[in-house]
Parts: structure tokens; sequence; C-alpha cells
């Protein structure tokens, strides 16, 4: 059963997503560093939304269309706003600002964060996918931060190999001349996934 659940896990997180997308986007950017914050802010954000799922309030929100509207338009309206502020690329670019690493680290890590506690389909895995692999006996609050821990562990490792990898292309596509058109092509991918975030998640049933 467990294997079964870790194999789950998996193929769900290999399927392209708004995690998947953003860290590639992000760490093609701003580098792997940016990538990396980003990755553990995804990390606890995932807990906790499994938290929540463990203590019935994802139930809850899925099963109220208004709850799970308003999160579905504030996680692609957030999406958008990720999209628009990768087209401007950064502004800052004094001394000051550039010694700043660990406040940007705190930014990217912020925005992963956010991201998945803004995801509706996070919450759905919860509430579609692991009451089927809880025991027969009943779910216990420590079987779902169990299942929850072992789903982040399979999800992170995926996330680590995204921003790995698109940290080897990053050298290449930053080199001036370059930066700017692969902004915007990030920008451009980023709007489009959260277009496709908010028409394939109109409800818990879809």
């Amino acid at each position: 059963m467990l294997a079964s659940y870790v194999m789950t896990v998996l193929v769900i997180e290999l399927t392209p997503g708004p995690n998947m997308a953003y860290l590639a986007a992000l760490t093609l950017a701003a580098g792997r560093k940016a990538g990396l914050a980003a990755v553990a802010g995804v990390a606890l954000g995932l807990s906790l939304i499994g938290i929540a799922a463990a203590a019935g309030l994802a139930t809850l929100i899925a099963a109220s269309p208004m709850i799970w509207g308003a999160l579905r338009w504030a996680g692609g309206l957030y999406l958008l706003y990720l999209a628009w502020e990768t087209w401007r690329g950064e502004t800052e670019t004094s001394p000051a600002g550039t010694a700043s690493i660990s406040r940007t680290g705190a930014r990217y890590f912020s925005r992963g964060v956010i991201t998945n506690v803004l995801n509706p389909k996070a919450a759905l895995f919860y509430v579609a996918i692991v009451p089927r692999f809880l025991p027969e006996t009943g779910p216990t609050l420590a079987t779902g931060l169990g299942l929850t821990a072992i789903s982040v562990a399979v999800a992170t490792s995926v996330h680590l190999a995204i921003v790995l990898l698109a940290a080897r292309m990053h050298p290449l596509l930053s080199q001036p001349g370059r930066m700017e058109r692969t902004r915007h092509t990030l920008a451009i991918g980023l709007a489009g996934i959260a277009a496709w975030f908010l028409l394939t998640t109109t409800g818990p049933s879809a």
C-alpha cells in the first residue's frame, strides 16, 4: 500500500503543473539559489495544506464552491502577478540591493509558500487521492500527517531535480542579449499556466 502511494505521488508530481513550471522558470531567470529558496517555500506550503487536510479543512474547502472559487481566483491571479514581474525583470541594481541575498532568498521562499497555499489542486489531492490510502479502520491525524510527510518528500525530490537541471541552463540563457528574451518567454509561459490553472480548477469534481 505504501509503495503504491509513493508511486501515485511520483506520477502526479511528474505531471506538468504550476509548481514544476514556476520553479523551472524562476531558476532559468534568476539562478539556482532562487530556485532552491522557492523549493523550500513550496515544501512548506504543501506541508501546511497537508496538515490542514489532516485536520479536515481541505474537505471543508472542497465542499464550499464559494471558498473553492476564491482560492482558485487568488491562485490564478497570483501566478499572473508572478508572470508580470518576470516580464519586467529585476529593477534593483544598486550595490545595496544586490548585496541583500538573504532578503531576496526570503522573497522567493515566501512566493513558493503562497503559490501552494493558494493552489486548490493541492487541496484536491488530499481530498480525492490521500483517502484512498487511509486504513479501513478509519483515518487518524497521525496517519494523515505521515502520508503528508511522504508526499512532501517525494514532491521536494522532484522539485530539486527540476531546479538543478534548470540551473545548468541558466548561465547560457542569462548572457547579455538573451536575458530579456528569456524573461519574456518565461513570463508568457507563466501567464499560460495561470490561464490553465483557472480553466482546469473549476471545481472539486473537475
